[in-house]
């Protein structure tokens, strides 16, 4: 299977320079993110090859007519499906499957200083993650001590 071909995303007017590839695992319920970074911002390519997540990104470029939207896709190892994020864009994952391996590329370098963290369940983003009633996703201090949308560091 090719996972990525730059001659395709410069066929689709996307010039990106992947530098870091990433590789996370994760366990059922585990919700990571909304991450971003201020400076050195990420474009990613998102996909699962171990099990399935529910994939999120939330536009944080005040310029774009999108500004505060956000998408959501199912990613999994069967259905094979990528999600590419651009620069600007805060990401998150929910882990559906027993355990989730998620690989990223990522178009530059992680930078903790510029590390920033948009709260995952702000009722002014109303993200639909797939929650059953009674359950409560595995959060992370970090993700937990998130910003709200209104408080949070944007682009232009």
């Amino acid at each position: 299977m090719e996972t990525y071909r730059e001659e395709a995303f410069i066929q689709a007017g996307l010039r990106v320079n992947f530098v870091q590839d990433n590789h996370s695992l994760s366990t059922q319920g585990v919700l990571r993110g909304l991450h971003y970074q201020i400076r050195q911002p990420q474009a990613k390519l998102v996909r699962v090859v171990v099990g399935e997540i529910y994939d999120i990104a939330v536009d944080l470029r005040r310029s774009s007519a999108t500004f505060g939207r956000w998408v959501g896709e199912s990613l999994s190892a069967d259905n094979k499906q990528q999600l590419y994020i651009p620069e600007g864009f805060a990401h998150g994952f929910l882990v559906l499957s027993t355990k989730a391996e998620v690989l990223y590329k990522a178009s530059d370098y992680y930078a903790p200083e510029w590390d920033r963290t948009l709260l995952w369940n702000d009722p002014a983003l109303a993200i639909s993650w797939p929650i059953k009633p009674g359950e409560h996703p595995i959060i992370s201090s970090k993700d937990k001590a998130g910003k709200r949308f209104a408080e949070t560091e944007t682009y232009e």
